[in-house]
């Protein structure tokens, strides 16, 4: 296998000497077989490896007894281990996201950070064949997009360096075979034999019963998949281009146009992969319940006459005039959520969300949290206003050159369009915004003749 994984780095240029490269492990025979084989060519190729470890408070003790385990082989080896336990629970019910996907973010953004802490090169995993086996019936199974069909890359961009998978050229049984050539006994996780997750149904039932008709399906698998890749990655570089030439992205709003003629000149190829470029800049996340059905829709009023408009996840409209089309987004129609209170000092303000503003004066400046702002008395004209926003309303903060729309901000911090309209914001008398509350707070330095302080206080009803 040893052979057979390194010409296979050679061949797709994953790896140069010298390199810092981190190792994903997780007490499994694949992440444990990694660690075997770069710990094998460390020494040839020059390599200075480190051994990242991920707890993600799941399993409890069992999880404290593999982190224990991975470092003990690491210290046999002589390589630095940096283990790490994250809550994936408390972030899974923060994003409503389910278990297997945030695990997986929590752990790349640990992943990431250590890339940068370490100035590594490279974060190797050990994805392998049957993996990417796996990955393409799933696709297969639940998309109509060929730009799906690219499968596990084996090599990409990712924090300061690249992942690499330089396992994908071998199988299941080929990194089993090697644990116990090399007496390695790896932990097994018991979730990868329950079937109710999508990926362990293929890899209990499918997989065997195709590769029982063609015993190499993962280099067929992996020659399909990178060629693929190579084909899409052209085809997207045209896309861009064309996007570029026909389609206009209105400046500081979320909104395209472009005439269908011009559109309609080019290949459907490249116009499938350029509506998939649109809506990767109108959306800041794809929605979910975003589908095949859509892309059929849009392509449908392409070729229809006269005005038309249709509808599409998250109050994006798709709208033909003529031979115009117009990609934006229309608010929902809902009551005016929009309120101006003045602020006494001191004084308590009540908001319509069951939140309260709290101001009072204070002699000195103290360490401010998340819901507090401390301001000098002479930064300010009196009385201080909190409000919704305005048509126009910007400001600025400490390392911003100039300042920026507060619609604008919203679009950068990912606020939901409904939320907007009702977010509180502090003023001046002169108009001029303090505090953008939970987003952005304007900087105000102290001087000789500060003599007294503002303190604002945000009280959440949570």
């Amino acid at each position: 296998m040893k052979q057979d994984v390194t010409a296979f780095i050679k061949k797709h240029n994953l790896l140069f000497e010298d390199a810092t490269v981190m190792l994903g492990v997780s007490g499994g025979p694949d992440s444990m077989a990694l660690l075997q084989y770069f710990y094998s060519i460390r020494d040839s190729w020059n390599l200075n490896i480190i051994v990242l470890f991920v707890d993600h408070q799941l399993r409890g003790e069992e999880g404290r007894r593999e982190r224990d385990y991975v470092q003990e082989q690491c210290e046999l080896r002589d390589i630095q281990f940096v283990g790490t336990s994250l809550d994936v629970q408390a972030y899974k019910n923060e994003n409503h996201v389910g278990t297997q996907l945030a695990a997986r973010e929590v752990r790349y953004q640990f992943f990431a950070e250590q890339m940068v802490e370490h100035e590594a090169d490279f974060l190797a995993l050990g994805h392998h064949g049957d993996d990417q086996i796996e990955t393409m019936l799933m696709s297969l199974a639940r998309s109509g997009d060929s730009s799906s069909f690219s499968g596990i890359p084996v090599q990409r961009p990712f924090s300061r360096g690249f992942i690499i998978r330089p396992f994908l050229c071998v199988t299941k049984k080929d990194i089993e075979d090697y644990c116990v050539t090399h007496a390695i006994v790896p932990k097994i996780d018991p979730s990868n034999k329950e079937t109710t997750y999508t990926r362990n149904y293929y890899r209990k039932y499918v997989v065997p019963k195709l590769k029982e008709k063609n015993e190499n399906l993962h280099m067929t698998i992996q020659h399909l998949s990178e060629s693929l890749g190579e084909d899409e990655f052209f085809l997207r570089q045209e896309a861009k281009k064309m996007v570029e030439l026909v389609v206009t992205f209105h400046e500081n709003e979320k909104k395209v146009t472009f005439y269908e003629g011009e559109f309609k000149s080019y290949s459907t190829a490249l116009q499938r992969r350029a509506y998939h470029l649109i809506l990767n800049y109108l959306y800041d996340d794809l929605p979910k319940n975003l589908s095949y059905l859509h892309e059929e829709n849009f392509f449908n009023i392409l070729g229809g006459n006269g005005t038309i408009e249709i509808d599409f996840p998250h109050e994006l409209k798709v709208q033909k005039s003529y031979q115009k089309i117009t990609l934006f987004f229309r608010e929902k129609a809902s009551q005016d959520t929009s309120f101006h209170y003045e602020i006494g000092i001191p004084g308590e303000i009540s908001l319509p969300n069951a939140s309260t503003l709290k101001v009072t004066y204070i002699e000195n400046r103290e360490k401010e949290s998340e819901e507090e702002l401390m301001i000098p008395v002479e930064h300010v004209v009196l009385p201080l206003h909190i409000r919704t926003r305005k048509p126009g309303d910007r400001m600025s903060w400490r390392g911003l050159n100039g300042s920026k729309k507060i619609k604008d901000i919203f679009i950068d911090e990912k606020i939901p369009l409904a939320a907007r309209n009702s977010w509180p914001l502090v003023v001046d008398d002169a108009g001029k915004i303090l505090w953008l509350i939970g987003l952005k707070k304007g900087h105000f330095p102290l001087s000789k003749s500060s003599s007294k302080m503002i303190k604002l206080m945000y009280l959440t009803n949570e």
